[in-house]
């Protein structure tokens, strides 16, 4: 009834529904700009950190690698939950452990892999996978690092706490993203959206800001309390055994600026992918009640695995925007591409302006100058979508969970792979 009710209402009003024949349509790209913040801050801090042994790390081994020897908490493999997606495009993914699956307090939202990270798809001979996720009050954010190698075997994963870094010397110490008593300077969001690795480097989404982590500095820490930061000696992280400290951000306004059309210049950016087709980039959408917001792709340099600003080491000064599109798909909450269509994750046609959220969401695609059309229904409110150029694949996950004690959860992490 709500769904019909919310048809009605767009048939009276005019507007379109997401699978309107409005094309995704190229737009000027020339006032879209980022700037770089405080990359050398961070590092003396994370620098003052290591070496004084305030906070454990792991420098003298490959990226990832203390998380990525066989423990964790195991997951479920398979596709555990209704998904709405098409059988015939060889669908298949799995789910996290019954504590994330049905979590109120953490919240998926972004997802990529060792197919983002490296051309040939592995990390170190491992197949990896990255989720985001975000607290209840957006005071925290963290990432799940998943295991996959094993074919068939239920993927095993660690939890790590994302924080930011301040300081230097002896008063050196490190803080929870979103912090709201945050130190740092420019503060930093931590509704992490979007993420997207490339090298050893890992791109967070959180609205007017790209976060960047170095996978190289993981830090071991105490689980034994709340607190984030060194307090007496020890290295904590609220009740998480790692953390992993940012290293600089990118940004287009300020933290807590609305999201909206009205300033086109500077759009949130609500889901991260990376494009490794022609010169390496990120693709970042912004979110929309009735579609039209943009896609923006901004350039990366493969030689520091950075965004490409205007100067050397791109850890200082701005990053021009190289293309730019208007997204007609309502409610856009992911956005890849395979270098011939682009994909995106959103409300589907007949339940565009619902409030039902267990109403499926659909997967739409598009070439550029052409109008979306749906590939398949997907799970309840999917969100971000990464593209594998090894597999030929699209991944996404969805952050839809059931909270009622004892309930079965509805969180899913599949992939597909659609018609050439």
């Amino acid at each position: 009834m709500v769904a019909a009710l919310g048809l009605l209402v767009l048939a009276l009003t005019g507007a379109q529904p997401a699978a309107a024949a409005t094309p995704f349509a190229a737009i000027d790209a020339s006032n879209l700009e980022l700037t770089a913040g405080d990359f050398s801050g961070r590092a003396a801090a994370i620098d003052a950190l290591e070496t004084s042994g305030r906070v454990t790390s792991f420098t003298d081994q490959p990226a990832l690698a203390p998380v990525l020897d066989g423990t964790g908490v195991t997951g479920r493999n398979g596709l555990c939950h209704t998904n709405y997606l098409d059988p015939a495009y060889s669908v298949n993914g799995f789910c996290w452990n019954l504590e994330d699956d049905t979590s109120s307090e953490w919240t998926p939202q972004g997802f990529t892999g060792s197919h983002d990270a490296q051309p040939g798809g592995t990390w170190n001979g491992k197949y990896v996978s990255i989720a985001s996720w975000h607290n209840a009050s957006n005071t925290q954010a963290r990432i799940t690092v998943v295991d996959k190698s094993s074919a068939g075997a239920a993927p095993v994963y660690h939890r790590i706490l994302l924080v930011d870094p301040y300081g230097s010397g002896d008063t050196a110490n490190f803080e929870a993203v979103g912090n709201p008593a945050s130190q740092s300077v420019p503060k930093t969001g931590a509704h992490a959206d979007g993420v997207a690795w490339y090298g050893n480097k890992l791109f967070v989404a959180t609205g007017h800001q790209i976060q960047v982590y170095d996978l190289r500095h993981l830090w071991k820490t105490d689980s034994g309390s709340t607190s984030v930061g060194v307090v007496g000696g020890k290295a904590y992280a609220a009740q998480h055994e790692w953390a992993l400290p940012m290293i600089g951000i990118y940004s287009n306004a300020a933290l807590g600026a609305a999201c909206s059309d009205t300033a086109p210049t500077t759009p949130c950016m609500t889901s991260l992918s990376l494009d490794r087709t022609g010169t390496d980039g990120l693709i970042v959408s912004e979110i929309g009640a009735q579609g039209g917001r943009p896609l923006i792709r901004w350039p990366l340099n493969a030689a520091t695995a950075l965004l490409q600003t205007d100067t050397a080491d791109d850890t200082t000064g701005k990053v021009a925007a190289a293309a730019a599109y208007r997204v007609p798909v309502w409610k856009v909450q992911g956005a890849a591409t395979d270098g011939t269509y682009y994909y995106f994750s959103g409300e589907c046609p007949e339940y565009a302006g619902t409030t039902d959220s267990d109403a499926p969401y659909c997967i739409h695609r598009a070439k550029p100058g052409e109008a979306p059309h749906v590939l398949t229904k997907a799970p309840p409110i999917t969100q971000n979508l990464s593209w594998a150029p090894a597999s030929g694949r699209l991944w996404g996950l969805n952050e839809r969970a059931n909270w009622a004690p004892g309930a079965a959860g509805k969180r899913v992490v599949f992939s597909l792979d659609p018609p050439a």
